[in-house]
């Protein structure tokens, strides 16, 4: 897929986003389904699936390995036949654009018992070392070289076995998880990931005949079952919690006043409470819908990332940019990536007084942003940035869009539904005196 290069927000700020959302279906989850389709023969439906670039980089994935496969965009629908794995090789072209796509060496091994995948690519916001991914599968029974920029893992019977992971990381979890299904006997994961989209796979794995429990909790046990026993299902992706927040924060940092639907709250539990002391109002108006206001200055909090249930690293810009304007110092501590601050030099160009001391941000709230022309550096920090233009004087412009389309579907038509004054334009199709009406 070809990046949008040429294409930038035009964002007007100023006016308070009003009336109602609904979110689409988890980028964090769906991406490891659609690895997870390829263990049974036979063909998976998967349904509230976003459209997104990522989406469509982990279909060449699978479909370079031999699956036959039908995205619906329409219905957000992917059907996924993997009868056949024609090929044990995922590709470095399409593998570096994503780092998500490295879950694929845990379901061609469970599957194949060998898998060549090359090593991950992805968000440039700090180094995520796939250790504990090799850590997992080798105490599995796999034999694992790596050899040109790939990771070959080969085994010719895997088998159950307890792997601690030093920290709880998501992709090794689902790794491990996807490896175990089908060795001989139990495999027990000590300090794994408890995020919701962790809980979302053993769901999807146990409807195809798996056996997993303890997800959502830090002991995953997997009891390995044969080949004959898995089979394709129907399933429905979890909304996705980041989106969700995303879009919460743009509401309260515009003083506006928004139903967010299709959201399960109890995944953004500490998020809310964050945007409760912040002022921020929340009401439950249904099992999965919320109404979020907000109204004059914001007060100041601290946030510090977490592994969930914590404060989450993938909100952690937007919880920068409610600070930026908020009514005192507040500090973010990133404890999980050591270059998770990219948005930083933008929002300073926008009038946010924030001074960084490595893994520490400490944020002078100011009265308000100004307007200026800011570039997208990775998915979080795009949108991050998108916020801080829908609240701050001017109109600015946000650009690289193609980091923000890797995990937002139809971002501005959402945000345009709620009164958000923004477009998308082509540079090419900019005319002397201002922008034209030409979009993409």
């Amino acid at each position: 897929m070809e990046k949008n290069l040429d294409e930038k927000f035009i964002v007007t700020g100023g006016t308070p986003l009003k009336g109602e959302v609904s979110i689409g279906g988890a980028k964090n989850a769906v991406l490891k389904l659609m690895a997870a389709a390829i263990l049974t023969k036979g063909e998976t439906l998967i349904h509230n699936v976003p459209d997104l670039t990522d989406v469509e980089i982990m279909l060449n994935v699978i479909q370079d390995l031999g699956t036959k496969t039908h995205y619906d965009k329409e219905h957000k629908n992917i059907r996924i036949d993997a009868t056949d794995i024609t090929s044990v090789t995922a590709k470095y072209e399409l593998v570096s654009k994503m780092r998500a796509s490295f879950i694929i060496l845990g379901a061609l091994v469970s599957r194949c018992k060998e898998a060549i995948v090359a090593l991950p690519g992805g968000c440039a916001i700090g180094e995520r070392r796939v250790d504990f991914h090799i850590k997992g599968l080798e105490a599995l029974g796999a034999d694992i070289k790596i050899e040109n920029g790939y990771v070959h893992a080969k085994a010719t019977k895997l088998t159950g076995a307890e792997v601690y992971l030093d920290i709880p990381s998501v992709g090794a979890t689902e790794n491990i998880m996807l490896a175990a299904i089908l060795a001989e006997g139990e495999t027990r994961i000590q300090n794994a990931a408890r995020e919701p989209e962790i809980i979302d796979l053993a769901n999807f794995l146990n409807a195809m005949g798996a056996e997993v429990s303890g997800a959502g909790t830090s002991d995953i046990i997997i009891n390995g079952v044969t080949q004959d026993k898995l089979h394709p299902i129907e399933y429905t992706t979890i909304p996705d919690r980041i989106e969700a927040g995303t879009f919460m924060t743009a509401v309260v940092a515009t003083r506006g006043k928004a139903v967010i639907k299709n959201i399960f709250p109890a995944h953004l539990t500490f998020f809310n409470n964050k945007l409760l002391k912040m002022g921020a109002n929340i009401k439950l108006i249904e099992p999965t819908a919320i109404e979020v206001s907000a109204k004059g200055r914001l007060n100041t909090v601290n946030f510090v990332t977490q592994p969930y249930p914590g404060f989450p690293t993938d909100l952690q810009s937007m919880a920068m940019v409610l600070l930026s304007t908020a009514n005192g110092v507040g500090i973010i501590t990133e404890s999980l990536y050591e270059n998770r601050f990219m948005q930083v030099p933008d929002l300073r160009r926008m009038g946010a007084d924030i001074h960084q001391d490595r893994n520490h941000a400490i944020i002078k709230g100011v009265k308000k942003l100004t307007s200026a022309a800011v570039s997208a550096s990775d998915l979080r920090a795009g949108a991050s940035l998108v916020v801080a233009a829908l609240m701050a004087e001017g109109t600015s412009e946000i650009n690289n869009l193609y980091h923000i389309d890797r995990g937002y579907e139809n971002f501005e038509y959402k945000l345009k539904a709620l009164g958000g004054k923004i477009e998308r334009i082509n540079t090419s199709q900019i005319v002397e005196g201002g922008y034209n009406e030409a979009r993409i």
